[in-house]
């Protein structure tokens, strides 16, 4: 692509000195047919490779000028989280009257630029790239078809991003676990929280971890290293994990932070094997939102991420005037299931940053919590 503009058939075939109905051949997989030498057909891919071309499958038939299309990648289609993303996205997209697209990528990279190529070539009029691995590289994607583009839920740093309030969302979850234990035992004389779930290198887990230790800092509680278990996302992961902090421990630690309600499930498995007593006298929370763990026999605190609003931030971001650099649009959470449901945003002072404001990149610090 030169001078900003998409590439055509018609720059490939000035290049190679070559006509356009030879060039298309190629590109379209029909150049055997026609005899055209294999030598030809590979030259004439390289130049496409090197100019990143884009094929446009619409202009093989009768062309619109819009193609009402937009499209969104997300990791998985099974995890709650992502899959309210989407169904908030769909709604949205009709709302817009256009016609959404979602694709799992299996958080494989391959898959995502894979995916994404696939989606411009059918001409999609904007991508939102949910919980990409590299978003960066996505966007390079994005930039060179010249295609409208926001990341979701986790952010890069070439197209603007719109993501929960990770930070004070689990900050506002660890106070909540404080004072649940404090009800039970107010000289909090068992004051270890573990932190379960999510990856160590993850964006979301590492605001998540900040914001832990932000407010066990803030009542003069040095956490101890043994406590974090990034152990992965899956199920069995964090399975694994509890059953482990259990057997060094003798028994549940006084509070557990979960990170994910998919991280979620491998803990339940555990704690199933558990007298129920010992269960209740554990302070849990989780950093996700499922209605169906209200059900349970033992109470959790539960963050639930706001997706639609998510969505609706990124629309606009799309919908209005080209942003300049790469903002970061933060989205308060919710508290589910602590003795009043709040906003995170509540629990914090006036002179805070808002949650829900665009920022520059870094989340802001948590002052004078109480």
């Amino acid at each position: 692509m030169a001078n900003g503009k998409k590439t055509t058939i018609y720059d490939i075939a000035k290049e190679a000195g070559l006509s356009a109905s030879t060039v298309a051949s190629v590109l379209n997989g029909t150049w055997q047919k026609r005899q055209i030498k294999k030598s030809t057909a590979e030259a004439i891919q390289r130049i496409a490779v090197k100019r990143a071309y884009t094929p446009n499958l619409q202009a093989r038939g009768l062309r619109k000028s819009r193609s009402g299309l937009v499209g969104m990648i997300i990791p998985f289609l099974d995890y709650r989280f992502f899959s309210s993303l989407a169904e908030a996205f769909e709604r949205a997209a009709r709302t817009e009257h256009l016609y959404p697209v979602v694709v799992s990528t299996l958080r494989d990279p391959a898959n995502e630029q894979a995916t994404v190529r696939a989606l411009i070539s059918h001409n999609v009029e904007a991508l939102f790239l949910a919980g990409a691995t590299d978003p960066d590289t996505l966007s390079k994607i994005c930039r060179r078809a010249r295609v409208k583009h926001v990341n979701v839920d986790l952010p890069g740093s070439k197209a603007p991003s719109v993501i929960s309030d990770n930070f004070h969302g689990a900050a506002t979850l660890t106070r909540a676990i404080v004072r649940r234990m404090r009800s039970s035992d107010p000289t909090l004389s068992r004051l270890s929280i573990y932190f379960i779930g999510g990856f160590a290198t993850d964006y979301n887990t590492r605001q998540r971890v900040e914001g832990f230790r932000s407010y066990l800092d803030e009542i003069g509680c040095a956490v101890d290293p043994s406590w974090l278990q990034p152990s992965g996302y899956e199920a069995h992961l964090a399975e694994a994990a509890i059953r482990q902090v259990y057997a060094q421990l003798g028994s549940l630690p006084g509070g557990l932070f979960v990170n994910s309600t998919t991280a979620f499930e491998g803990v339940v498995r555990f704690l199933k094997t558990l007298p129920l007593d010992e269960v209740r006298a554990c302070a849990i929370g989780c950093f996700d939102w499922d209605p169906y763990i209200e059900f349970l026999h033992f109470p959790v605190i539960m963050v639930r991420q706001n997706v639609h609003r998510m969505i609706s931030e990124a629309y606009d971001v799309l919908k209005g005037p080209k942003v300049r650099g790469s903002p970061v649009i933060l989205v308060p959470t919710e508290l589910i299931g602590a003795d009043t449901p709040c906003h995170e945003d509540e629990l914090f002072h006036a002179d805070e940053q808002r949650a829900g404001s665009v920022v520059a990149g870094r989340v802001p610090a948590v002052r004078g919590l109480p």
